[in-house]
């Protein structure tokens, strides 16, 4: 019997770990030219000043040859970090039509405040029109106070 309950809790444990972050799209009656497929957050949750990286999987009808990614960053629904960054940065350009992934790492200071946060993006072509809105939440957790090395 102690056997079985630890394969459950093991079961949990893995399940619990790998849960999806659900997306909401800015305007949901919009057909978006690109759609996102899924969002991994590793670690999840974040741990400030340790590398974090945003896998967004998506699907694209048409090519992409360039414009730029508008990433904002709500705390508890304020603002607090807004950036720009060109497309083919973040994923190989051009961007043909189907599936690809947008990649991105970055460092959080080691002073972020832990809690709740919202990332919204807007994906822009080279000509400034929408290809995609969405938003998700994400944690970002507490530094371990034992040093990793």
């Amino acid at each position: 019997m102690d056997r079985q309950l630890m394969l459950f809790a093991c079961f949990l444990l893995l399940v619990s770990s790998t849960q999806a972050i659900g997306v909401k799209y800015c305007d949901k009656k919009k057909n978006y030219a690109v759609t996102i497929q899924q969002v991994k957050i590793i670690p999840d949750p974040v741990v400030t000043g340790k590398p974090a990286t945003f896998n967004i999987s998506a699907v694209t009808g048409q090519a992409v040859y360039g414009g730029k990614v508008v990433i904002n960053v709500a705390y508890f629904g304020v603002p607090v970090h807004q950036e720009t960054r060109d497309v083919c940065e973040e994923v190989s350009c051009p961007i043909a039509a189907g599936d690809f992934v947008l990649s991105h790492t970055q460092t959080l200071p080691s002073f972020t405040p832990p809690g709740s946060y919202t990332l919204k993006m807007t994906m822009e072509d080279k000509n400034n029109e929408e290809l995609t809105c969405f938003s998700f939440n994400f944690k970002i957790g507490f530094r371990s106070l034992v040093s990793d090395s």
